[in-house]
């Protein structure tokens, strides 16, 4: 594992980013400057940056929240999220047509707005527990819900043999310095419960088809895989996701791995001892995205 110390040391041997954005590019409540700064750098030397994201949220809804955060939009080309990737699946029927939503109702455009090359979702509706074929999960209900809440109406739902179509496989983020479960969780605990959960977000292959898919609509020339660099801090989810992808990756230490390391790379054979711990082997490993 090489550690670089800036992105710009890897523009001549990749064409393509597929990078993550909470924890690499915001922390979920401003950007960082340096980070918005390396992208801005990558895409003047003529490099394309896909945003690949977590979010259960549909593309437009996360750039519009990107800008807010303070990501200019000249920071990256186009992006492929979760919820875009979980809205394909939905639409096909995989956990029946009528659901029951467990998530916030700020994440409800996630039945209500699609990108233009996802398949729409005329024939999904939005019912009560009881009345439900499956269930689609988008996130708790605030940043102080736990999975334990959800524990006994999971349970029921477990014992009635629903699906749990799973909008964002991410455990935890960090907003700001609180750290917060995610839908993923939600899902782990189903499956715990003995019900089935379908994820599509990383580190699962739907996700890094609709990247490339996007990636492709831009024009030019083909990228081969081998040109395509992953960028992420989540080793469950980012790295795997790479791994299973066939894609070099470039770990941030500094996500959601600084409650264990602490910021940057202060102690190099702790992160490789780290890393190692969790089977993770990324091509390359720095500090911040800068």
């Amino acid at each position: 594992m090489r550690h670089i110390d800036r992105l710009a040391d890897l523009s001549e041997s990749y064409d393509a980013l597929f990078c993550d954005i909470w924890g690499v590019l915001h922390d979920g409540m401003r950007a960082f400057p340096e980070a918005v700064a390396a992208l801005l750098g990558w895409r003047e030397r003529g490099g394309r940056v896909v945003l690949v994201t977590n979010s259960p949220r549909p593309v437009a809804s996360v750039a519009r929240q990107l800008a807010r955060f303070g990501v200019p939009r000249a920071a990256w080309d186009t992006m492929a999220t979760s919820g875009d990737a979980a809205q394909d699946a939905l639409a096909s029927g995989v956990v029946g047509t009528r659901v029951w939503h467990l998530g916030p109702a700020t994440e409800s455009a996630f039945f209500t707005h699609a990108a233009d090359d996802i398949a729409p979702l005329d024939r999904i509706r939005r019912v009560p527990l009881a009345e439900a074929e499956g269930i689609v999960a988008t996130g708790l209900m605030s940043d102080d819900d736990t999975p334990d809440n959800w524990r006994e109406t999971l349970s029921a739902c477990a014992a009635r043999g629903l699906p749990m179509l799973c909008a964002n496989p991410d455990m935890v983020v960090d907003r700001g310095t609180r750290r917060v479960f995610c839908a993923g969780a939600l899902a782990a605990l189903y499956a715990d419960l003995g019900g089935q959960s379908l994820y599509f977000g990383k580190p699962h292959a739907p996700i890094y088809a609709l990247a490339r898919r996007r990636l492709a609509a831009l024009g030019g020339p083909e990228v081969p895989t081998a040109r395509i660099l992953a960028v992420g801090d989540g080793v469950a989810t980012d790295l795997e996701g790479a791994d299973r992808a066939g894609l070099d990756a470039l770990f941030v230490a500094g996500g959601l791995a600084a409650h264990d390391l602490g910021a940057g790379i202060s102690d190099p054979d702790r992160l490789a001892a780290w890393l190692a711990r969790h089977d993770a082997r990324p091509r390359f490993a720095t500090g911040w995205l800068r």
